[in-house]
């Protein structure tokens, strides 16, 4: 009798796996699974299942090797550019340009993302429900208490409804708030409730220091004599277990420009599949340092990011640490230690 539930309960997990689509499969293979907390003091014991990485194309590596490339990488002929580009045979308009930033031009943007991009008029994931905060990145440096945050409702045209009157929040840490921390938006302004970008809304253009990083590494995937306009820009912060869901970026008008894509902090698997959700996607490397573009065709291909790294041999971001060595800077280092920063900009119109 136990060997045929046993068997039963193995042929109806193989049976829902095989109902899930290839990405939500290739999602479950790469995810961080958590333990589950012990319901009794008794020891237990958690198999945790083993992460098979052997499939992940890792896009450094290749800068070393002579073609031909491993699982369909292709090296990208740019001749007026300063660093390798690669790409993939079977996705066009997908660009990958590994150590595209300096260690000093990863951490200026590091400390942009949590002190500078997040500031009001600029609307986070946090906005709806606390309005705007100030200097939330240095309150949580100070151990600060916030006390007299508000539930806003309908916050400056946010067209996201909320359940709640307004109503001042219990006092919580900056720190807390901090953590909940997932996306704040420069320039133009990014209705996640519609899905499209609200002009009305206020909002501080994006650095010209970013505007001319976006144009220079935009370059690869741009015709001959023409140039990125960077108009908007999302900064997605991942803490230790969070994952980006498959989806295709497709609210820009033009999908011939691309999206800049840099990766900041420790190391994760970015999954590019195909138009549909059925296509089998490729999994590989983004670290920190590394610039991604998704132009044309790529441009309707599902991707996601199904995993960080935050254990210390894997994250890979040893080099940052030695340049955070301030009493200031240190407070970034212990952020940066165990999350991700994701810039994506895009040309809007």
């Amino acid at each position: 009798m136990a060997a045929s539930v046993y068997g039963a309960e193995t042929s109806a997990a193989a049976a829902a796996d095989l109902e899930r689509t290839a990405f939500r499969r290739a999602e479950k293979k790469y995810k961080l699974y958590k333990s589950p907390l012990p319901k009794s003091r008794k020891k237990i014991t958690v198999t945790k299942p083993t992460l098979d990485l052997a499939e992940v194309i890792d896009f450094r590596g290749a800068i070393n090797e002579s073609p031909p490339y491993r699982m369909g990488v292709i090296k990208v002929d740019c001749s007026d550019f300063d660093r390798p580009v690669f790409g993939l045979s079977d996705h066009p308009g997908f660009y990958f340009i590994p150590n595209a930033l300096s260690i000093e031009e990863q951490c200026h943007w590091i400390g942009e993302s949590l002190q500078s991009f997040p500031q009001p008029p600029n609307r986070t994931n946090l906005t709806p429900f606390y309005g705007p905060i100030y200097d939330l990145f240095g309150a949580a440096k100070r151990l600060q208490v916030f006390s007299n945050l508000e539930n806003p409702g309908n916050y400056q045209g946010d067209s996201q409804k909320e359940t709640m009157d307004s109503c001042k929040h219990p006092p919580i840490p900056a720190t807390k708030l901090l953590r909940k921390l997932r996306w704040s938006t420069l320039g133009l302004q990014f209705d996640w409730s519609m899905r499209n970008y609200n002009v009305s809304l206020p909002h501080n253009k994006i650095p010209e220091g970013l505007c001319k990083l976006a144009k220079k590494m935009a370059s690869p995937a741009m015709s001959k004599g023409e140039e990125f306009r960077p108009e908007a820009a999302i900064v997605n912060y991942y803490g230790p277990s969070d994952m980006l869901g498959g989806h295709v970026d497709d609210m820009e008008a033009d999908w011939s420009r691309p999206i800049v894509s840099i990766s900041l902090g420790c190391k994760a698997v970015f999954l590019l599949g195909g138009k549909t959700r059925e296509d089998d996607p490729i999994a590989m490397y983004v670290r920190s340092g590394d610039i991604v573009l998704m132009a044309g065709e790529a441009r309707e291909c599902f991707h996601g990011v199904p995993r960080i790294f935050i254990d210390e041999e894997s994250a890979e971001i040893d080099s940052l640490a030695t340049q955070f060595t301030s009493k200031d800077e240190k407070f970034i280092l212990d952020y940066i230690r165990n999350s991700r920063i994701n810039i994506n900009i895009r040309q809007v119109n």
